[in-house]
């Protein structure tokens, strides 16, 4: 359930991609408007994972599930309410579009509640591919309905295709109250036992990760771990980046090689969203396999050499083989960063993961502006130069690893 409550919640990642080219018309956007209207379901999608994470260690996970799905479904309701109530989308409705996507985002903030509540039901050595599993089904959401929208807005209008979008989302959200249930010692508190309590029973029946008492203190005190800062850096990459790019791959597809926006989306959505989180599961097994640093380490040199490609050469199959390659590496990168959370930062799982998954997340929300930027100054050209900033991100991410390894291996002997 944790990982379904994470599926319908992280659809909203792709709310605006695969419609991108329809709201850019409609709404005559400038680059970097477009890259705000797409990356606005990332910012509440980011920035609320730090508390809400957090405050899975003071009353499990669906308490706060609940909450952001409930939260996302007053933005797809809005947006539904206004793409049937306005006859014609104009700039004037920006701020509004804009508006609903920001509540609806709060459905993507659903990763870093369920990485915490899944974690607390499983030992140390399953994490890898516990975690691997939880984040590469629930991953599959964006590339799903990247895929999936283009052809029903050709079947019922863009308006039908929120509702459709809003009552999946409404019944996913019954579904997960009706089944989730946390793990023991949630259970155990909520029954009114004591903390010293609810730790032995939930440690007999085979609990091993616990949280702290308090939810800032969680925080506070993976805040003050600096590794947790380095995980930091590696998420913006792979997680902010993977956000940032299922969004923007239709348009690039759409704009640059000029494809239909049904094709846009069959790329974007099966070449990269689809495959990174289908292989983030087989990158958690490989990272129980060889170690989160190392894994880590492979999965930002291939996202290196595939955007290369993408920024040095405008080629249909070249700049394909360079979305393949970002996907794979993404995807595995994402599965080795959180195989590292319960490893470095044990004592605080649901403040990291809100750390990690919120502040590295918010890569979702600052890259597709740049991207549109680039744009704007560059004119179509820079529908490939923008993609010097992820040769950038992926250096700066293979040095943290370096660091990791290094850490590793001392810690080893």
């Amino acid at each position: 359930m944790g990982t379904w409550g994470f599926f319908i919640g992280f659809a909203a990642v792709s709310l605006y991609g695969p419609a991108a080219k329809y709201f850019q018309e409609q709404m005559q956007l400038s680059g970097v408007a477009l890259g705000m209207l797409l990356a606005a379901p990332q910012l509440t999608g980011s920035l609320f994972r730090i508390p809400f994470g957090a405050w899975v260690d003071r009353v499990g996970g669906r308490a706060p599930m609940l909450t952001l799905l409930g939260l996302s479904l007053l933005g797809m309701w809005g947006l539904v309410f206004i793409l049937y109530a306005v006859p014609e989308i104009t700039a004037r409705h920006y701020p509004l579009v804009v508006f609903f996507g920001f509540l609806s985002g709060f459905g993507v903030a659903s990763f870093s509640v369920g990485i915490p509540q899944v974690s607390y039901w499983y030992p140390q050595r399953r994490q890898g591919t516990a975690l691997g599993t939880y984040g590469g089904l629930g991953n599959l959401a964006p590339g799903l309905f990247t895929l999936a929208l283009p052809f029903a807005i050709a079947g019922w209008g863009l308006a039908g295709s929120y509702l459709a979008w809003f009552l999946f989302l409404l019944i996913g959200t019954l579904v997960y109250a009706i089944w989730a249930r946390d793990a023991y010692y949630f259970q155990l508190r909520k029954q009114g036992a004591s903390p010293e309590a609810s730790r032995k029973i939930a440690a007999a029946h085979g609990q091993e990760l616990f949280p702290r008492e308090t939810v800032w203190q969680a925080i506070i005190a993976a805040a003050e771990e600096p590794r947790t800062w380095g995980l930091v850096a590696l998420y913006f990459t792979s997680f902010g980046g993977f956000l940032a790019l299922t969004v923007w791959f239709p348009i690039y597809w759409a704009n640059l090689h000029q494809m239909s926006i049904l094709t846009a989306g069959l790329l974007g959505g099966v070449g990269f969203s689809l495959l990174a989180a289908v292989i983030r599961i087989y990158g958690g097994v490989l990272s129980e396999r060889f170690g989160g640093e190392r894994t880590a380490l492979l999965a930002f040199s291939v996202v290196l050499v595939g955007a290369l490609l993408l920024t040095f050469i405008v080629d249909f199959r070249i700049n394909l083989l360079g979305e393949i390659l970002i996907g794979l590496g993404m995807g595995v990168g994402n599965a080795a960063v959180f195989k590292m959370v319960p490893k470095y930062v044990p004592e605080a799982v649901g403040g990291a993961s809100g750390l990690v998954g919120g502040l590295g997340a918010f890569g979702g929300f600052l890259i597709p502006p740049e991207l549109g930027a680039t744009v704007d100054a560059l004119g179509k050209a820079g529908y490939a130069g923008g993609f010097f900033a992820y040769v950038v991100l992926a250096i700066m991410a293979i040095g943290v690893c370096w660091y990791f390894i290094r850490l590793d291996a001392k810690a080893r002997g």
